[in-house]
């Protein structure tokens, strides 16, 4: 792939986290456009359209992003867009949190069905892929029972893909934190191999 001017390659699987408001999807989309690639943004929350701060951050994602970039939105159909993705495109996701947020509902079981078929289909992905990702356990226990299987979830789930990548952004006040140069594996964290 591509270089960008800054000299950052684009990998073939990269992890893009950070806490709300941090930059990570503008960080996200500053790799996908230094790619070089057609870009296919695969927007995977819902559209609330009774919710005027959701819409109000979803017109400023879209106006933000260049208009030639294809965009979809997947919901929870997360692995099966992944699969329609072509040689000279790249995958942008935004959001895993968004992802489990659509499937917060589901059993134990049924969520650990969709979390192992977007592990097993993103080595498959004929392009790169960006994963965005949202940082949730940095701040105050979360007073609901969903909002604990929120985090959960999605902490585990970050955890499990992470092996499958080789690249990946800790983005925090604006700012973008190589992780792979300035960071080491967790050894043995249980859960690769384990359930999200």
């Amino acid at each position: 792939m591509a270089a960008d001017a800054t000299g950052i390659t684009a990998a073939r699987i990269t992890l893009v986290s950070g806490p709300a408001s941090s930059g990570k999807s503008v960080w996200a989309e500053h790799l996908a456009a230094a790619s070089g690639l057609q870009v296919c943004y695969l927007a995977t929350g819902p559209q609330l359209p009774d919710d005027p701060a959701w819409q109000a951050r979803l017109l400023a994602h879209r106006q933000r992003r260049p208009r030639h970039w294809l965009c979809q939105d997947v919901a929870l159909a997360l692995p099966e867009a992944l699969q329609g993705i072509q040689s000279g495109q790249l995958a942008l996701v935004d959001s895993l949190g968004t992802w489990v947020a659509s499937g917060l509902d589901l059993e134990p079981d049924s969520w650990e069905r969709h979390c192992q078929a977007l592990q097993q289909v993103l080595p498959t992905v004929a392009g790169p892929v960006i994963l965005v990702a949202e940082e949730t356990g940095w701040g105050v226990v979360p007073s609901t029972a969903a909002g604990g299987v929120f985090r959960e979830r999605l902490g585990s789930l970050t955890q499990r893909l992470m092996p499958s990548c080789d690249a990946a952004w800790l983005v925090l006040h604006g700012r973008a934190l190589d992780l792979m140069r300035h960071s080491v594996p967790v050894v043995d964290a249980g859960i690769a191999a384990g359930t999200c």
